[in-house]
């Protein structure tokens, strides 16, 4: 949902009024989505963390060529400022937000590898940055926002209400990197798993694994809301995917889109009752840099952008280590976008 519409023409776009929320979800929801920042696999990225900056991270940022940015003044009059957090995903969905534009003759400056949310979400409010590729539940968790439905839309109102004037988000896409229960394809075939609750019947036999803080965070979350209880927690870090595939645990808290799910061949389990929340790819922009060419460019790119897509170019970028660039150009053409 684009939460203004910018005047043609226009560098100043109105807010709109936010969809009403849905308010039915269990309290286990709720607390599972206040926790919806989980840190993702180096492979996928972390949707931009969430946890405390560093000093580090306020230094001057890396372009996507590794050379350093300008200083946080603000860009020069009609110049987009694109920016990206530090790890492999966001500068792969920042390059596309830039090349998306610049295809509609917008002229666009590249502040990647920056850092952590709170040096970027600050940018943004200054003006030194224009647009980022957010993670809609992720953001609204940071904002310390709560919404008693997970699904993108209400997430999304909520987001729009929390958000202070001069920020706004433009359509989420329906790509997400949100947590998932994966397992191995023989696990899948042989006791006839498609979605977390059917682990109900299995759950007493599994050992599951995920980071350090998954048993914490996720443990009564799914009790409450599957009845699941593991025979045992194992701390996989970022072993997880190769312990599901070698067998070492049978469930895996990996991320939806780390490369190591298709290399592996492993299948995450659907959530219906959507115990992760919304965790959709979301240009959260600075309304004064946007006009009518600007946010149709990003609402374009977040239309065509899904999850098994994002994953697939993922594998480019962190498995055959292609540029990100090369892969956004080709992603931008074989869309219609460039």
């Amino acid at each position: 949902m684009s939460t203004f519409t910018p005047a043609s023409g226009s560098a100043t776009p109105k807010p709109a009024a936010a969809a009403p929320v849905r308010r039915t979800a269990s309290a286990a929801v709720l607390a599972v989505l206040a926790l919806a920042a989980t840190a993702c696999s180096s492979s996928g990225g972390d949707p931009l963390g969430g946890g405390a900056s560093t000093s580090a991270a306020g230094g001057a940022p890396t372009s996507a060529a590794g050379g350093t940015g300008t200083s946080a003044a603000a860009a020069p009059g009609g110049t987009v400022v694109v920016g990206s957090a530090n790890f492999p995903e966001n500068v792969l969905l920042g390059s596309i937000y830039s090349q998306a534009l610049r295809a509609k003759g917008v002229k666009v400056e590249e502040k990647f590898n920056i850092g952590s949310r709170e040096v970027l979400y600050g940018q943004l409010q200054s003006g030194s940055l224009s647009v980022l590729p957010e993670y809609n539940g992720a953001l609204l968790a940071y904002l310390g926002g709560k919404s008693a439905d997970p699904t993108s839309a209400a997430v999304n109102a909520e987001l729009t209400k929390t958000l202070p004037p001069s920020l706004g988000i433009l359509e989420s896409s329906p790509a997400e990197d949100k947590d998932t229960l994966s397992i191995s394809q023989e696990s899948a075939d042989k006791f006839g798993l498609k979605t977390i609750a059917d682990l109900a019947a299995k759950a007493g036999e599994f050992t599951i694994g995920g980071p350090p803080e998954f048993k914490s965070r996720q443990e009564q979350p799914l009790k409450d809301v599957y009845g699941l209880t593991f025979k045992e927690w194992k701390s996989t870090g970022e072993t997880t995917a190769n312990a599901v595939k070698d067998g070492s645990i049978q469930v895996g808290n990996v991320f939806s889109t780390d490369p190591k799910i298709t290399q592996l061949k492993l299948v995450p389990l659907a959530d219906p009752k959507n115990l992760f929340g919304a965790q959709n790819v979301t240009p959260l922009v600075n309304k004064a840099k946007m006009d009518t060419t600007t946010t149709g460019a990003l609402n374009a790119v977040s239309a065509k952008l899904d999850t098994a897509g994002l994953l697939a170019l993922m594998k480019k970028v962190a498995v055959d280590k292609e540029d990100p660039s090369a892969v956004a150009k080709d992603w931008l053409k074989s869309n219609g976008l460039s």
